[in-house]
């Protein structure tokens, strides 16, 4: 069992102060951040923490001074939350907070420049490029065939996603996924497994692999479905063992730091590609993180109270 799996066990809960658990925001992924939001503010609670529920969509940041917060636990999804935004804030008011600094954040919800960061760095990825209304549908197909995601580049919780599997929905596609971003997306389809790693404190917890009948891991399959299968490890010990370091590879070179989760496709060959970073995963119940944590042996107080500890400024 890692260090991250048993850190908590002599954690003082009444050391961490006041601590203010950020959630609801103003994303489209306020009813999942909510979701995630209400899990984490009753698992510190129960663990003796001092935490208050603190929804910045209701309330102005400035209030966290003015209360004598002493940490934050973020736990917003999407735009005003995980893209860097309330990281400057805190670190502006000098309060420390989990997970991803600044410019990690900006980045890692920034697919199309966490991709070239990481082409830049050898992982492998899909082939991709950026879409405008002006692109040569017929073209982007003759470089990337098909079928192909479409995505906005700046969304997370599969908001604005599509799976395109003819030319002439290309457009569509790239329509809606215009309506959440300026930066729109496409992506070579590869076919393999889903396959998503948490990543807690400096260690890799096993893989999930996601299974289901719906044509991808849309939103209803992440949130609403109940015929989503997971596995946990999802892989072989000896792949997982293998993916480790270039997993923890692909959180450092982006700057991330805390906690995240990778998102890969296994190929049919066993080769990985990586699709995005995740530096505020969801915590609910059809979420990842918990189940790699509790397959390495970590309660979902202890999964808590493990990101609360390593609480930063800067």
């Amino acid at each position: 069992m890692s260090a991250a799996t048993t850190k908590s066990s002599i954690l003082n809960p009444q050391s961490f102060g006041k601590v203010a658990v950020l959630f609801g925001g103003r994303s489209a992924e306020r009813e999942v951040s909510l979701k995630s939001g209400t899990a984490v503010l009753a698992a510190l609670q129960r663990s003796g923490v001092d935490a208050h529920a603190f929804d910045p969509s209701q309330r102005d940041l400035s209030e966290l001074k003015k209360e004598k917060f002493d940490r934050v636990f973020i736990i917003l999804h999407g735009r005003y939350g995980e893209d860097g935004t309330v990281q400057g804030a805190l670190e502006l008011m000098g309060i420390p907070y989990t997970g991803s600094g600044v410019m990690a954040s900006a980045l890692a919800m920034d697919k199309w420049r966490t991709k070239m960061i990481w082409q830049a760095a050898g992982l492998p990825i899909p082939d991709f490029e950026l879409l405008t209304a002006d692109s040569d549908w017929n073209a982007v197909v003759q470089r990337l065939g098909l079928p192909l995601f479409v995505k906005p580049a700046n969304e997370g919780s599969s908001v604005g996603i599509s799976k395109v599997k003819r030319v002439e929905d290309l457009q569509a596609a790239y329509a809606l996924a215009a309506r959440y971003d300026s930066l729109v997306l496409v992506e070579r389809f590869v076919d393999g497994q889903e396959v998503q790693f948490p990543i807690v404190n400096g260690a890799v917890l096993p893989s999930i692999r996601i299974e289901t009948p719906h044509e991808f891991y849309d939103y209803d399959a992440k949130y609403l479905a109940d015929d989503t299968r997971y596995i946990c490890p999802g892989l072989p010990d000896a792949m997982e063992k293998q993916l480790a370091d270039i997993v923890l590879r692909s959180f450092r070179v982006l700057g991330c730091r805390g906690w995240g989760r990778v998102d890969l496709i296994i190929d049919k060959s066993g080769k990985p590609y990586f699709l995005e970073m995740n530096t505020l995963p969801g915590m609910t119940d059809h979420s990842l993180v918990p189940m790699g944590a509790r397959q390495a042996g970590m309660s979902f107080e202890q999964l808590v109270l493990n990101i609360l500890e390593e609480a930063h400024v800067g």
